[in-house]
């Protein structure tokens, strides 16, 4: 017996559940993706509709977003779900500033500006919102890394500052970070591309995990000898003198 098919949606009969898909879904973002079997002419008719109507605000070609009604007003998108929407395989996108110390557990403080950053030249600026800051350009070895190994590179980037624990507690918590499940190694692969302060924060955390030198011997070379770098929060590294730390003073 010949399997029954279901006939086409008409543009009201898309429209209408639609509408009744999103207004059951409560806050989310939707994508063309979530209407299987509709239409491609009449989804998009129905989206553009309802925001238009503005049940729904459109952040991108295809991505629509369902806000609800707070005490501060009406909701904005998830943060990790919109960078998640904004990485591709050949552009991924990573958590940078205190979002990236909030995953890393440096910090507990959010921020309602997202900070991202990318190996790419850009972002499309509508889906992540014009407030939110986009560091472009990372290197392309980036391409390669999981989240939290590019937020870990990004802390260091930073000396460690979005940090809210003391300095000791800040180099007790990098060292266990890089410990966690070969993440060293990872980073010393990419390591190459990092700035000089990075690669001087890098072998200084080697030393101290116990590496080889044989293992740090490149990262020793890639450093100017007479350039003396500010660890920030982690100039408390038991190596980083020998790693070419600036000397901290107290006054």
């Amino acid at each position: 017996m010949a399997r029954r098919t279901e006939p086409p949606a008409s543009p009201r009969s898309a429209a209408r559940r639609v509408r009744q898909r999103i207004e059951r879904g409560g806050e989310r973002l939707w994508r063309f993706d979530d209407f299987p079997g509709l239409p491609p002419a009449a989804l998009a008719q129905a989206l553009s509709r309802l925001a238009h109507e503005g049940k729904l605000e459109r952040l991108s070609k295809g991505v629509y977003y369902s806000p609800r009604q707070t005490v501060l007003g009406m909701s904005r998108p998830n943060p990790a779900a919109i960078r998640k929407l904004a990485t591709t395989r050949d552009q991924p996108v990573f958590p940078a500033g205190i979002a990236a110390a909030n995953l890393l557990g440096f910090t507990t403080q959010s921020v309602g500006r997202s900070e991202l950053s990318t190996s790419g030249y850009r972002l499309p600026r509508k889906l992540l919102g014009s407030d939110t800051v986009v560091h472009t350009r990372r290197p392309e070895a980036w391409k390669k890394l999981a989240e939290t190994d590019a937020a870990l590179l990004d802390f260091l980037r930073r000396a460690g500052k979005p940090s809210e624990l003391s300095p000791d507690d800040t180099v007790q918590r990098t060292l266990s970070l890089c410990r966690q499940g070969g993440r060293f190694r990872r980073l010393l692969r990419v390591a190459a591309t990092e700035p000089p302060r990075v690669r001087g924060m890098l072998g200084a955390i080697g030393a101290e995990l116990g590496e080889r030198p044989t293992a740090l011997k490149q990262l020793r070379d890639s450093l100017n000898p007479l350039s003396r770098f500010d660890f920030g929060m982690l100039r408390g590294l038991a190596h980083a003198k020998d790693w070419q730390a600036k000397r901290h003073t107290t006054q």
